[in-house]
């Protein structure tokens, strides 16, 4: 047989993964979310540390203010004629540093003459203080020279006060909280890069067992499904393992049963077909009489009412599997119907000399397909009677349980053993083939009583013991009450 491609033997030029893309990879996209996560991280970092460089210059200018004019206030000397001046040479050099742009400082008197000036900032544009002028209260003004933080209090001495004004330069400190936001930002580039790539790498890494494993899962082929995925090392791909492991172990057990099935149905239906043959040849040979030619076709219509059974119960059962078989449910008193199934194949019993009774004291009624119930009962009462001894009891019997009812086929036949019991309900499956054959059986009943107390959304049981007979019990959900 030919390999197909992608199947026993994958084409080492065809598309690597199925087909699978790059950009539709499952590591593609664990990927960009890494990425995406990362990128957030980064953000939220970037904002957090920017933001608090900006409020913690923020606050350094207005604290450097507030030095300035504290500095001020206590090396403030007024002369005899009322006039100051800063004592000493700390406040000077504090102001004349070139820090970030430079400081500035005046004294200015209450009517608007300014006393005293030092630094190096000397902003332009800057109106007079007043007294209605906020104190205390750190502004930032733009001015040509550049953004300027200034803030204006008030200086008291004994006979009087004087408004001091203190500003410094916001140019270096807004250089510097650029500079930060710039070094966050090519960091924070670098870092998503360099994580993508990482990222990259490991969804790669971390997926080559599942690449593994598709590629062991293509060599499986229908000639091969012994075989099973290795043991995983991570639990999600040994739980992966495990549930395509059990799916193959289902597949195999349906192809088994499949080829079990075409076999035993090419056997069957060989059978009666080589009788209808032999009769056939042997009629033409031998029949010269009318008589003869009767007894050859009457042998031959046996043969071709065995498949036309085997033909129709093969139908019915593919019917159920496909869900076209349609149930016309409908209360179908058990009881009644037990008396029928007797009362139909007694006849038979009593040519086997044995006693076929029904056993149901009260009505008991489910909601059922009476035509499909029907033959399900007939199917077991006929296996009752081919396999039980001659001068043997048969009984069916009807009854009630908790939230179901029940119609069974009792018989003192050889039973089964713990094999026969497991399989007896699989199609084709016989326990004694050339016997069966002997009775016309096709092997196929219990496969239809199987079938029809599941479509009841019901059971089958089976309660048996070799050399004790068996029973055959038919569940179908009903109320333990009576009718």
């Amino acid at each position: 047989m030919t390999p197909r491609a992608g199947a026993g033997n994958p084409d080492p030029g065809g598309p690597k993964r199925s087909g699978r893309r790059w950009v539709d990879s499952l590591a593609m996209r664990i990927t960009v979310w890494y990425g995406m996560l990362l990128g957030l991280c980064l953000v939220a970092y970037s904002l957090a540390v920017g933001l608090s460089f900006e409020r913690r210059m923020d606050r350094e200018l207005s604290w450097r203010l507030q030095v300035d004019i504290e500095l001020a206030a206590r090396a403030l000397i007024v002369d005899d004629e009322g006039r100051p001046r800063l004592a000493g040479s700390t406040l000077g050099r504090h102001v004349d540093e070139e820090e970030t742009g430079g400081h500035w400082l005046e004294i200015w008197s209450p009517f608007g003459e300014r006393l005293v000036a030092t630094g190096t900032l000397k902003p332009p544009g800057l109106d007079p203080p007043t007294e209605e002028t906020p104190l205390r209260q750190p502004r930032t003004l733009v001015l040509p020279a550049g953004p300027v933080r200034e803030m204006t209090d008030i200086l008291r001495f004994p006979g009087g006060h004087f408004l001091v004004r203190a500003a410094i330069s916001e140019a270096g400190t807004r250089a510097q909280i650029r500079t930060v936001w710039r070094e966050l930002l090519v960091l924070s580039a670098g870092v998503l890069f360099l994580g993508g790539l990482g990222g990259a790498a490991l969804s790669r890494h971390s997926l080559k067992p599942l690449d593994r494993m598709a590629d062991h899962a293509r060599r499986i082929t229908a000639a091969h499904l012994h075989e099973r995925l290795p043991a995983q090392r991570t639990a999600e791909l040994e739980e992966l393992r495990q549930a395509f492991n059990a799916a193959l172990e289902q597949l195999e057990g349906s192809f088994e049963q499949l080829r079990r099935f075409t076999a035993d149905a090419s056997h069957e239906l060989r059978t009666p077909l080589t009788a209808l043959r032999s009769v056939g040849e042997v009629g033409l040979r031998g029949a010269t009489t009318a008589d003869d030619a009767r007894e050859v076709i009457g042998s031959m219509l046996e043969e071709v009412d065995r498949l036309g059974r085997l033909a129709d119960e093969l139908l019915t059962l593919a019917r159920a599997e496909a869900g076209e078989a349609k149930l016309e449910k409908e209360p179908v008193d058990l009881s009644a119907l037990a008396r029928d199934v007797v009362g139909h194949l007694c006849v038979l019993a009593e040519e086997r000399e044995q006693s076929l009774e029904a056993a149901v004291p009260v009505p008991v009624v489910a909601t059922a397909d009476r035509s499909a119930l029907r033959q399900a009962v007939v199917n077991l009462v006929d296996n009752a009677i081919k396999y039980s001894p001659e001068r043997s009891s048969i009984v069916v019997a009807t009854g009630r349980r908790p939230g179901a009812v029940f119609i069974e086929v009792r018989d003192e036949g050889p039973g089964l053993d713990e094999v026969d019991r497991r399989r007896v309900f699989e199609r084709f499956y016989r326990i004694d083939r050339s016997r069966s054959r002997e009775m016309g059986g096709t092997g196929l009943g219990l496969s239809l009583v199987k079938w029809t107390a599941e479509a009841h959304d019901g059971s089958v049981e089976l309660d048996t013991e070799v050399g004790r007979g068996s029973t055959f019990r038919l569940v179908l959900p009903g109320s333990a009450a009576g009718p």
